[in-house]
C-alpha cells in the first residue's frame, strides 16, 4: 500500500508544500471555483488581442488543467482519506475493547500467577496516564 502512496508522488514531483503564510496570501481555490477558472480561459482564448504579450494564455491554460486535474484527485483523495480514517478508528476501538480485555485478564491472573505483576503494571499505565488530573494552565503576565 506504501508503495502505491509512494508511486502516485513520483508521478507528482511537482507538488508543493506552503509554509502558513504562503497559504494565507494566496487566492483561495475550490472545485467551485473551476468554472470561473475555466470561463476566464475560455474568455482569454478568444480574445488574445485584449492582453499585453506578458500574458502567456498557453501558460494559463496548463495551469488550469492541472488545476482541473489537481481538483479531481483531491476529491479522490479526500474520499479515501475519510475511508481509511472510519476504518482505522472502528479498527482501533475493536483493538483497543480487546486489549482492555486482555488488560483485565492479565491484571486478574497477576493475583495468582507469579510474573504477571510487571505486565499488568505496564499495560495499566495507559490507564493511570488517562486518569490523572491535567494542571489548569498557568495565566500569562
Amino acid at each position: 500500500m506504501k508503495d502505491a502512496f509512494a508511486a502516485v508522488l513520483q508521478k507528482l514531483p511537482f507538488l508543493v508544500n506552503l509554509t502558513a503564510d504562503e497559504r494565507k496570501s494566496i487566492f483561495k481555490t475550490g472545485q467551485d471555483s473551476l468554472s470561473f477558472v475555466n470561463n476566464a480561459l475560455t474568455a482569454a482564448q478568444n480574445n488574445p488581442t485584449i492582453f499585453p504579450a506578458s500574458f502567456s494564455t498557453p501558460a494559463f491554460q496548463k495551469d488550469v488543467d492541472l488545476f482541473a486535474g489537481l481538483t479531481e484527485l483531491s476529491t479522490l483523495a479526500e474520499s479515501v482519506t475519510s475511508r481509511i480514517d472510519d476504518t482505522r478508528l472502528a479498527v482501533g476501538g475493536e483493538a483497543m475493547q480487546q486489549a482492555t480485555q486482555v488488560y483485565n485478564y492479565v491484571k486478574t491472573a497477576a493475583k495468582t500467577t507469579p510474573g504477571l505483576k510487571p505486565v499488568a503494571d505496564q499495560l495499566g499505565e495507559r490507564f493511570q496516564k488517562a486518569s490523572k488530573p491535567k494542571e489548569p494552565p498557568k495565566p500569562k503576565p
